[in-house]
C-alpha cells in the first residue's frame, strides 16, 4: 500500500482559520499570561529546578530538543532578564549550540521532581565561553568551559495537564525494564561494535561517576 493510499482518510489542518475552528481561542487567563521578565516566583523556581529541556533550530528550521540537568539551582539567573546555563561533558556532537550559531532563538521548560506544572522561557542564546559567572558553576570540581546565556523575551508557567494525563510522576506507572537496557539500544543502534559486555559495563554503576569527567 502506498503511503497516499494509507492516509486517504486522514483529513490535514493547513490554516490557523481550521485550528481554531477545532481548538477554539485561549481564555483570557491564558492569553495574557505571558511576561518579559522574571518575577521573584519565577527566581525561586529556578532555583529548585535540576532539570530543563533546550529546543532549538537552526536556519532552515531543522529542529532539536536537549535535556540539560545538574544539581538543583544549577541555572544562574543574571538578571530579571538574563539566564546562564552551564554545558557539561557530553557526546559532543552539540547540535544545539550548532543551531544557536545558526539561529539564536530557544525555547526551554524547566521541571520540578513531582510537579506537573512547568516553567516555560523562550528568547534569543548565546554561547560564552569565558565570563565571571562560570566559576560559579562548578559541580564536582568541574567548570564548565562554556556556559549558554539566554536574554528573556517570554516567560510563563504552564499547567500540570500534560504530567496529570501521563502519570510522569506517579511510581505506579513507571515500568523501566519494559524496554532493552541503554547498553542493549546502544548495542543494537550506536554502538554495534562493541561488546555487550563491554557496554553493560561501560553503562553500569560507574557511568555516574564519570558525569563531570
Amino acid at each position: 500500500m502506498s503511503e497516499t493510499a494509507a492516509r486517504a482518510g486522514w483529513v490535514e489542518i493547513t490554516c490557523e482559520g481550521e485550528l481554531r475552528e477545532v481548538v477554539g481561542g485561549p481564555n483570557r487567563h491564558a492569553a495574557h499570561k505571558t511576561r518579559t521578565a522574571l518575577h521573584a516566583l519565577d527566581r525561586a523556581w529556578l532555583a529548585h529546578s535540576p532539570l530543563c529541556f533546550i529546543a532549538t533550530s537552526d536556519g532552515d528550521g531543522s529542529c532539536d530538543v536537549s535535556p540539560k540537568g545538574d544539581p538543583p539551582g544549577f541555572v544562574k539567573v543574571l538578571d530579571d532578564t538574563t539566564l546562564a546555563i552551564p554545558d557539561r561533558p557530553g557526546n559532543k556532537r552539540v547540535d544545539g549550540f550548532t543551531n544557536i550559531l545558526r539561529n539564536p532563538r530557544v525555547g526551554l521548560a524547566f521541571l520540578l521532581p513531582g510537579r506537573g506544572d512547568t516553567l516555560r522561557v523562550n528568547g534569543r542564546a548565546r554561547i560564552v565561553r569565558q565570563a565571571p559567572f562560570l566559576d560559579g558553576m562548578t559541580v564536582r570540581g568541574h567548570r564548565p568551559a562554556l556556559a549558554l546565556v539566554v536574554e528573556v523575551e517570554e516567560v510563563f508557567h504552564h499547567c500540570a495537564k500534560a504530567f496529570l494525563r501521563s502519570g510522569t510522576w506517579d511510581p505506579d506507572t513507571w515500568a523501566p525494564q519494559a524496554l532493552p537496557s541503554r547498553a542493549r539500544i546502544a548495542k543494537a543502534l550506536d554502538r554495534p561494535d562493541d561488546t555487550l559486555e563491554f557496554l553493560e559495563e561501560y553503562y553500569g554503576p560507574g557511568y555516574a561517576e564519570r558525569l563531570y569527567g
